[in-house]
């Protein structure tokens, strides 16, 4: 883990970790503390003078001493952010950040722009790993470019709570098709039902005052063919982004892009309804996709260049099938068969939202200017949508389908 610069940095560090160790005992007799706490307690063993800075000679050794309380991958990193202090101190507040797992905007650019090179062998190399430990390095490399972050994200990850958004998601949608497979009697396109449209849950150019519907809709699929697909496609794509990213942002990628998919079908295809969950599916897709192209040479994932072209050939297929279904022949005229728009807002929101997410692994978006442009053209778009539903209809005179 290289050597100390000079003999007398390492006694005083061997002197420190004896200090610790002798206060152990102590320690065992009080009621636990808070992590925030007992980091604080190391600190200050190391800042005796209480200046809010230890040297990164003395966090180096703070790290030696707690060996037994970090995975051996993140110890590396944490001592590579320490070589890349060009100031030789680190303050109590990155100090805490980093032992307590919450890692800053700068975290990555220090280590990358630091003097040590992580000199261990990569992840992949690693043998003796059972099932779990090979399935969660199999995931950070399918979804993370850098060394660095894949490893801190194997020694990090818990399963606690498990990738539950999507598994929940996709169940829902599975249990509302059989459900109206059973009552209407058709699993094939079941969109050519007469009874199909009158599903509450359907998004319906009449009924677009029901706000509902712009979300729900993703629960009613046109067919088994149709369902089968995007099921496919959340399982493999949204479980492991779930699992790196976790459930809140990857949630967030899905339903802004299944928000954006209805609004822009009320936008430019105003007549048709809207059924399926293409455009939250097309986000996560299309955000991964172009995370994978955009860090080429990080992504390490296997055969690369074949998936994505597997994963473009299915998209194509599905948006081809959409495009058909819209222009062929209505089972129950005046009323056109669902849209296909959607699946293009969800793609314009995994391109822009979603890519920003999954580039920014465990960093504070709130800190990237990227993000806040993106927020706020999603923002004009969806006001300009509500105000388009509101008074467009009205002003182009538009006659649309009765409702069902």
């Amino acid at each position: 883990m290289g050597e100390h610069p000079s003999p007398g940095p390492a006694v005083a560090a061997c002197a420190e970790a004896e200090r610790i160790e002798e206060l152990e005992p102590e320690a065992e007799e009080r009621p636990p503390a808070a992590p925030e706490d007992h980091w604080k307690v190391l600190f200050d063993q190391f800042d005796p003078g209480s200046t809010g800075y230890i040297s990164t000679c003395k966090f180096r050794s703070l790290l030696e001493s707690q060996s037994s309380e970090l995975d051996p991958h993140k110890r590396e990193v944490l001592l590579a952010l320490a070589d890349s202090h060009a100031d030789g101190q680190i303050c109590y507040q990155d100090f805490v950040n980093l032992m307590s797992n919450k890692r800053s905007n700068s975290f990555r650019q220090a280590i990358l722009q630091g003097n040590r090179r992580l000199c261990s062998k990569a992840l992949l190399e690693e043998k003796g790993l059972n099932l779990s430990q090979r399935l969660i390095r199999h995931v950070a490399y399918e979804t993370l470019p850098r060394e660095i972050d894949r490893k801190w994200y194997y020694d990090s990850y818990t399963c606690c709570p498990p990738p539950w958004f999507m598994i929940t998601v996709t169940l829902l949608e599975v249990a509302f098709f059989l459900y109206n497979g059973v009552s209407l009697g058709q699993f094939v396109l079941q969109v050519t039902h007469p009874r199909y449209l009158k599903n509450s849950l359907v998004y319906h150019p009449q009924l677009r005052a029901q706000a509902w519907r712009y979300l729900t809709y993703i629960f009613m699929h046109a067919g088994i063919e149709h369902l089968g697909l995007n099921v496919v496609l959340q399982l493999l794509v949204g479980v492991p982004l779930e699992m790196v990213h976790g459930a809140t942002r990857i949630a967030l990628v899905y339903v802004a892009g299944v928000v954006a998919g209805s609004l822009a079908v009320s936008v430019a295809d105003m007549t048709a309804p809207v059924v399926g969950s293409s455009g939250g599916v097309y986000a996560l897709v299309s955000a991964h996709l172009a995370n994978i192209v955009m860090n080429w040479s990080g992504m390490k994932c296997q055969f690369k260049l074949l998936r994505m072209a597997v994963a473009l050939i299915c998209m194509s297929m599905e948006f081809g099938r959409a495009v058909w279904l819209r222009f062929h022949p209505s089972a129950y005229p005046p009323c056109p068969h669902p849209s296909f728009v959607a699946h293009l807002g969800g793609v314009a929101v995994g391109i822009t939202l979603g890519v920003v997410i999954l580039r920014n692994y465990e960093q504070r978006l709130q800190g990237q200017s990227l993000w806040w442009i993106f927020v706020a053209m999603y923002t004009v778009f969806v006001l300009f949508a509500v105000f388009w539903n509101i008074f467009a209809y009205t002003l182009l005179d538009l006659k649309l389908p009765p409702p069902p």
